[in-house]
């Protein structure tokens, strides 16, 4: 059955000569890995294929497989300034880091799909994005199922291990103190639209990054340790 969507590349993998297997997000169907050609007359540009890029895909798809075949292939909406800024293509190689290894689902999400669309945009688009990344781990867990709850008045930590803030700390260790854990309520009260409001140092910043990442391993299989992260903290500052 040949299907038409919209889609996010996540990775493309070698395979063979004129081949690779692409791994994206779909706005049909979720996540989707198929086999698609390259290089000459008939091929797909490698170019089209670079991570994050925003693609509509005819797949020939068969219930039965997990691998499908890309039969059409282009380039939906080309991103403005990504390739044009360090900063920002520095963003993209997290962001695309983080959703190949937390993407799982084989479902249409139409929540999910609306988030990531809003989130490119803003990694492309808005003005400041010293605070993208925050905001985009923030808003992610809660489409992965664990949002963190906002504090209540008298809550001035915020238990990892647990997802919500607290008065006090917790004895397994993962509590965040009072500076990070007011960042990080500053952080919930926020989206991409918003987000140059945020007055957070770039210490805390990158402190509360680090523990986000933490936040994810703790609720999410799979992340591990990401790459991204170390050239991201030296060139947000």
């Amino acid at each position: 059955m040949l299907v038409t969507t919209r889609a996010i590349v996540l990775k493309t993998i070698r395979h063979g000569d004129r081949t690779v297997v692409l791994k994206a997000w779909t706005e049909r169907s979720g996540l989707r890995s198929c086999m698609i050609r390259t290089g000459g007359k008939r091929g797909t540009s490698i170019a089209a294929l670079q991570p994050l890029n925003r693609i509509e895909l005819v797949i020939d798809e068969h219930p039965e497989r997990d691998l499908h075949t890309v039969r059409e292939l282009r380039v939906d909406r080309p991103y403005t300034r990504l390739s044009l800024e360090p900063v920002r293509a520095t963003l993209a190689l997290f962001v695309q880091e983080v959703l190949y290894r937390v993407l799982r689902e084989e479902a249409a999400d139409e929540d999910m799909q609306h988030f990531l669309d809003e989130a490119l945009e803003a990694m492309d688009n808005a003005p400041d994005v010293r605070y993208f990344p925050l905001v985009f781990l923030v808003r992610l867990a809660g489409h992965l199922g664990f949002m963190p709850e906002p504090p209540a008045p008298g809550e001035d930590r915020f238990d990892l291990r647990e997802g919500h803030f607290t008065n006090s700390t917790a004895q397994h260790g993962h509590t965040l103190g009072p500076p990070l854990s007011l960042a990080l309520a500053q952080v919930l009260a926020v989206d991409f639209a918003d987000m140059h409001q945020l007055s957070i140092p770039a210490a805390q910043r990158r402190e509360l990054l680090d523990h986000l990442l933490l936040y994810f391993r703790m609720h999410r299989d799979g992340l591990g340790e990401l790459r991204s992260p170390a050239v991201l903290h030296q060139v947000l500052g």
